[in-house]
């Protein structure tokens, strides 16, 4: 190491000792931690969970990962990053998997909302409820459970996750088809600026005030605001009504046939998917035989599952030449009883993960019209196949359809892979390869790169060809909201400084 490369290291040093003696004047020393081996966990999300657990990451630590209580402190913690241009991550929840909560830069806070747990209301006559961002989702589903409501969201990462980062990151859940994605359940919410600008928009069921505003904070993974606050839907839960349908087809094009037929009858079970073969191998191993698989859910008041299951039922029928046969009910609903995964769940894997060299379930999902979907899935797994250098290493390839919608649906691209080669070198040689595939072809049919996941610092390269033109629109939001770029360096707007990151 070069003179000059250990003076700069001591004038970091330095630097990051003064600023966190200056976060001692916003928040009490016991909300602040600097624990090597915590920041080290905080460098990087689910993204680069294999590096992570062999202990390569070559990321920055951040100086600090501190935790907030109320919005009049987060309002503090922004105002004085902003003043001395301090990279902030927001974090809430921790599920990440695209690179978002990633650090790309030498001096960076975490603000972590896991504090700001309280529940401030729930209004079921109103059919809403109002909580902190660092509520876990399921939290506010038990206690609405009590009373006979659901929030009707359900992701796997359900009893982790928490409400600031599902805002964020435009988050999907598992009922997506009957409730609608995150943006359809927010009523309200209140965040914060990197000036100290706090911003309440309020509970109205809709209004034509302008532009929807609300879209300028749900999505923003972090690069705008701080989101403190939230107030979402509601719904009854009828979970007496729950009927499940299961069905062996013979390929992925009669399952999007028989989606399309049931969605566009104006249907909506609240689950809709259909696996391809190896996908539905890791997830119906006791009866898939080597076919593919459609599963539906109907759930609700007794007079709409009823006449849902009838529309399955026809629509089934309508393209009974590619049904090889009926699956037993209660196989899928036992299936879809163990489908969400918790913290324990996330610290198996990542042990596996130290003990051994191989990936397991990585996704890269994306959406298109009905019409294109199928070619976009077919033209993925025939060009990874074809041009992927080290496709002998790839265990499972595959995918499958869960949101749709009456205009299209989406792909979720899965595939598992053991690794021969040195772990930091992973991500260069395994996935980039096999998503920029996944993303050319999505986007070459008109379709989004990103369905329900977010960008992410891992899909930014394709940010601009995503939006096209309207990239005008989303840059010119970053520049009137953090016009110092403190917010998430990296994430969803393309820096070239990240990508010795990206590529390796």
């Amino acid at each position: 190491m070069t003179n000059e490369q250990l003076v700069k290291i001591e004038e970091n040093s330095k630097v990051k000792e003064q600023l966190l003696k200056e976060l001692e004047s916003i928040i009490s020393v016991n909300q602040i931690n600097i624990d090597h081996e915590v920041l080290y966990d905080a460098s990087a999300d689910r993204y680069k969970k294999y590096a992570k657990a062999k202990k390569v990451l070559n990321l920055p630590l951040p100086i600090a990962i501190v935790y907030p209580y109320s919005t009049e402190e987060v309002k503090s913690l922004l105002m004085f990053c902003n003043k001395n241009k301090i990279n902030v991550i927001p974090r809430s929840g921790k599920t990440a998997t695209e690179g978002g909560l990633e650090n790309w830069k030498e001096t960076a806070l975490v603000i972590d909302g896991s504090k700001m747990n309280k529940i401030i209301k729930i209004d079921p006559y109103n059919m809403q409820a109002t909580v902190q961002a660092g509520v876990k989702l399921q939290t506010l589903e038990d206690e609405l459970r009590k009373i006979g409501y659901t929030t009707g969201h359900s992701p796997q990462s359900k009893p982790v996750a928490q409400y600031g980062g599902l805002l964020a990151t435009r988050s999907i859940g598992q009922f997506s088809t009957l409730y609608g994605a995150i943006e359809d359940m927010v009523v309200g919410l209140e965040c914060v600026f990197p000036n100290g600008h706090v911003s309440r928009i309020k509970n109205v069921p809709r209004r034509a005030g302008g532009p929807d505003i609300r879209h300028i904070v749900i999505g923003n993974e972090g690069t705008l605001c701080y989101i403190t606050e939230v107030t979402v839907k509601i719904f009854k839960y009828n979970p007496e009504y729950n009927v499940f349908h299961g069905y062996l087809i013979k390929d992925v094009d009669t399952g999007i046939h028989i989606l399309r037929e049931v969605i566009t009858n104006g249907f909506k079970p609240s689950v809709a998917r259909v696996y391809s073969e190896e996908d539905a191998r890791q997830h119906f191993s006791d009866f898939y035989k080597d076919k593919c698989v459609l599963i539906f859910m109907a759930e609700g008041p007794a007079g709409i599952v009823k006449a849902t299951n009838e529309a399955i039922k026809e629509a089934a029928a309508k393209f009974s030449e590619g049904i090889v046969e009926k699956v037993e009910d209660q196989l899928i609903e036992n299936w879809f009883n163990h489908l969400n995964w918790t913290q324990a769940h996330i610290d198996r894997e990542f042990q596996t993960m130290v003990d051994h060299h191989k990936h397991d379930g990585y996704t890269t999902e994306v959406s298109a019209d009905w019409e294109s979907i199928t070619t976009i899935y077919h033209n993925v797994i025939k060009r990874v196949r074809e041009e992927f250098d080290r496709i002998e290493d790839i265990t499972m390839l595959g995918g499958h359809s869960s949101h749709s919608y009456l205009n299209g649906t989406n792909m979720y691209f899965v595939y598992n892979y053991n690794i021969n080669c040195a772990p930091e070198d992973e991500m260069r040689l395994y996935h980039h390869p096999i998503q920029t595939i996944i993303v050319e072809e999505t986007l070459k049919l008109g379709g989004s790169m990103c369905h329900h996941h977010g960008i992410g610092k891992y899909r930014s390269e394709w940010t601009k060809e995503e939006h096209g033109s309207a990239y005008y629109m989303l840059e010119k939001l970053k520049e009137a909201f953090d016009p110092n770029g403190i917010m998430n360096f990296g994430t969803i707007f393309p820096q070239e400084e990240g990508m010795k990151y990206i590529k390796g």
